[in-house]
């Protein structure tokens, strides 16, 4: 899979883009704040229709503009399609070869991106929130039925929070509606949660891999999901896991009435990265916490490849000059023709570029992109 022809109109700084992409590596160069990041960001959004810098659309809409519109010719193994995203005050609309998509769920999964910048180093030694974030974002784009019950869990989630405030003020007395509540999200919570199980025992595989490719190590990378229900198994059904839910929230009702929030379920639940069964978060260095962050990403990429049989886009927000000239080498090696790559980097000074052969080169200045003559390898 791979972006040959993008543009972006009135995306942040980014006033008119229109550009032919390498279907290898793309490098783009500029100083701090002239554009590198948003141009991820706007490829980014145009595969999952959100940012990974905002929750609010209409901040991507530049300074005086009514709208931003991104569209991109992609090229599949099976089909190829043109992508369109058009943002405006009132909402977002979606297209898939020119036909306007009702749902933005029947659109996710035509174009799948992997992003990796400096924050996701933060994903081991972060708040958990971070991680529910990494599965709901990563999972949803590569599973139609994974994006579907998050969405709803959202909403239903919403509702129970909101009554269950209601039932602490004395603003509501009605528990059978509670009951309602805590069957619907049970019902969708198993449905989450029985995937989790299933990408993460694959995710952790590839991870290990990864962590053994770039480390050189002799320790062994584990990944293991944490269900805040904490009797749910990985063995479970999802009329299991159902039950399971149900009933710790029947056991915690009291508590969760009182507190005016729900206390369990996939928007408590956590992952553990684990080296050699230590806890990476408590007892890894920093190099190897990085080190699992980008085994991590690398592992994605497998992930998708594995349930799409297409390989994701991968796009390196300025993350080269926080890895060693090692780690640069292994990550460089381990993406070298497998992915259409996409990496921002302030100059290309001290990176180990010779991996690469043939990219292209582009220069950002001011949100305006030039093509650059000549090439790394000469």
């Amino acid at each position: 899979m791979y972006l040959d022809h993008f543009v972006a109109q009135n995306y942040r700084n980014l006033k008119n883009i229109d550009i032919n992409f390498d279907p290898n590596v793309n490098i783009f160069i500029g100083k701090n704040a002239q554009g590198k990041t948003n141009l991820l960001e706007a490829i980014y959004f145009l595969a999952l229709t959100r940012s990974h810098r905002t929750s609010s659309d209409k901040e991507l809409i530049a300074f005086g503009k009514d709208y931003t519109n991104l569209m991109g010719h992609v090229h599949k193994s099976q089909v190829n399609s043109d992508l369109r995203v058009l943002i405006t005050k009132k909402g977002k609309k979606v297209w898939v070869n020119r036909v306007e998509q009702a749902k933005v769920s029947k659109y996710i999964g035509q174009l799948n991106a992997i992003l990796f910048s400096p924050e996701d180093l933060e994903l081991i030694k972060g708040a958990p929130a971070l991680r529910r974030r990494f599965m709901d974002q990563e999972f949803g784009q590569i599973n139609p039925e994974y994006l579907y019950f998050a969405s709803k869990y959202r909403q239903v989630l919403f509702q129970r929070n909101n009554y269950l405030k209601q039932l602490a003020k004395g603003e509501a007395h009605d528990l059978v509606f509670l009951d309602v509540l805590s069957d619907q999200l049970a019902g969708i919570a198993a449905e989450i949660v029985v995937r989790r199980f299933k990408f993460l025992n694959y995710l952790s595989r590839f991870a290990s891999d990864a962590y053994t490719h770039i480390s050189s190590a002799d320790e062994v990378l584990t990944v293991t999901y944490h269900p805040s229900v904490v009797d749910i198994k990985a063995t479970d059904s999802t009329e299991d896991i159902y039950h399971k839910v149900l009933a710790n929230y029947k056991r915690s009702k009291n508590n969760e009435i009182r507190k005016g929030t729900t206390l369990s379920g996939p928007h408590r639940d956590d992952i553990e990265f684990k080296l050699d069964g230590k806890d990476a978060h408590l007892y890894g260095s920093q190099g190897q916490q990085r080190t699992i962050a980008l085994s991590i990403k690398l592992a994605e990429i497998q992930l998708v490849h594995q349930l799409t049989d297409e390989y994701p886009l991968l796009l390196l927000d300025d993350v080269m000059s926080e890895l060693d000239h090692s780690r640069q080498s292994a990550l460089l090696n381990y993406i070298h023709g497998k992915t259409q790559t996409f990496i921002t980097t302030t100059d290309l000074e001290g990176i180990s570029w010779e991996i690469i052969k043939q990219p292209k080169i582009y220069r950002i200045q001011s949100g305006k992109i030039s093509l650059e003559k000549g090439e790394l390898n000469g």
